[in-house]
């Protein structure tokens, strides 16, 4: 028996060596970190990371405690990482300098705030209070000046961002780019309706992405979802103040673009200049293809349903015979109400004209007492099911 008992101790012992070998948490004030919100804690950021990049756990975990405040110029966690999982587990506020200026990153290094790069297994985690607070208000005022996305993930696999908040960025709030695998949940986006190109998440070049259960306000798109980007799922998402979700802008300065594979469901858009918007340039080249909005409510949305293909951001532009092609794309259970008259636009290319447009169970009213809610249609071929108001005249093709 007592032979059997060491035995016993000795493999017990064993397993909790080997849970202490793989996991590692790496807490940031143990590396010179203060978080008092005062304090510059970039230099003590960066060495807790390399720590956490270079650990020999199978699995390492870089915290942020609760009821601290980081304050942090720009910031790069770049890997290749050792651990084939990283967890950064923020608690409290990571808050960048309150002026541009003492950023200190020259314009062409100042494309982003947080960056993670070449980081796979990468599962970024806020439990409901971590926030990111870009302090953008000075930013937003400055002509002119490139101003830097608060949290950007590049050339990574198999990425989670979970119950996190972010808050007054000075740009894009959310970047992924070069991503392959990716959820987001629980997320809350929050910038002011006046606030210049803050869009909620931005996408490019990545596939494999699932958005579900966000809030997002911004100044610009809620989400936007650019060229390269394929197989994705959106849903839950309540959006507004912002310019809708966006597939595009595509095809910019004669780019070729492919976007496919896109479902977008169960979204509500309130007080948005659009709702359902598909934009791209003139001159572009590529598609975008397999799109579907689904189970759609706008509350006083400028533009509930919108394919433009004449978009353009510049007081001149330029006609082009060639463009980005739209085909197969469905609008289903789209209702609400449109501060505009045109409460249905779809402005295509006459050279490069939209095919396979679907317009299913379609309800859309002005929010004008009296008015009648109205549609266009140029250049756009597709079918019509169930009730659609207001009609809808598209080609069939």
């Amino acid at each position: 028996m007592a032979v059997q008992g060491i035995l016993k101790c000795v493999i017990l012992f064993s397993l909790l060596a080997n849970c202490v070998l793989t996991l590692s948490v790496v807490n940031v004030r143990d590396h010179g970190v203060v978080g008092d919100g005062i304090t510059d804690d970039t230099q003590g950021l960066l060495r807790a990371w390399e720590v956490t990049c270079k650990s020999s756990s199978s699995s390492a975990t870089m915290h942020f405690p609760a009821n601290l405040e980081f304050l942090t110029r720009p910031l790069l966690f770049k890997g290749p990482c050792k651990p084939r999982n990283i967890t950064v587990e923020i608690h409290g506020t990571i808050t960048a300098p309150s002026e541009p200026r003492q950023w200190r990153c020259r314009s062409t290094d100042c494309d982003s705030w947080i960056r993670f790069s070449h980081v796979d297994g990468l599962f970024i985690s806020g439990s409901g209070t971590g926030t990111i607070s870009g302090r953008g208000e000075k930013w937003w005022n400055i002509k002119g000046k490139h101003r830097p996305a608060a949290l950007r993930i590049m050339s990574s696999k198999n990425l989670r961002l979970s119950g996190l908040r972010f808050k007054d960025n000075p740009r894009m709030h959310i970047v992924l780019d070069g991503v392959q695998g990716a959820r987001l949940t629980d997320l809350k986006i929050q910038a002011p309706g006046h606030s210049p190109n803050t869009d909620g998440i931005h996408i490019g070049d990545s596939t494999n992405v699932n958005i579900e259960h966000c809030t997002i306000g911004t100044g610009d798109d809620c989400i936007s979802i650019g060229g390269g980007s394929k197989n994705m799922t959106i849903h839950n998402i309540r959006c507004g103040p912002g310019h809708g979700v966006s597939i595009g802008s595509l095809g910019k300065d004669g780019a070729n673009d492919e976007v496919e594979n896109i479902q977008i469901r169960d979204v509500v858009f309130t007080n948005t200049s659009n709702g359902a918007r598909i934009k791209t340039w003139q001159g572009g080249k590529g598609y975008a293809r397999n799109i579907a909005f689904e189970r759609i409510l706008c509350q006083n949305s400028d533009n509930p349903i919108i394919i433009d293909q004449f978009y353009c951001d510049h007081e001149t532009c330029v006609d082009h015979n060639s463009a980005v092609k739209v085909s197969g794309v469905t609008f289903r259970e789209v209702m609400g109400t449109s501060k505009r008259e045109t409460a249905v636009k779809i402005d295509c290319s006459k050279t490069v004209p939209c095919e396979g447009i679907t317009m299913e169970n379609v309800y859309l009213k002005s929010n004008r007492h009296g008015k009648k809610a109205s549609a266009y249609c140029s250049n756009g071929r597709g079918k019509v099911f169930g009730q659609v108001v207001p009609k809808v005249s598209l080609n069939f093709g």
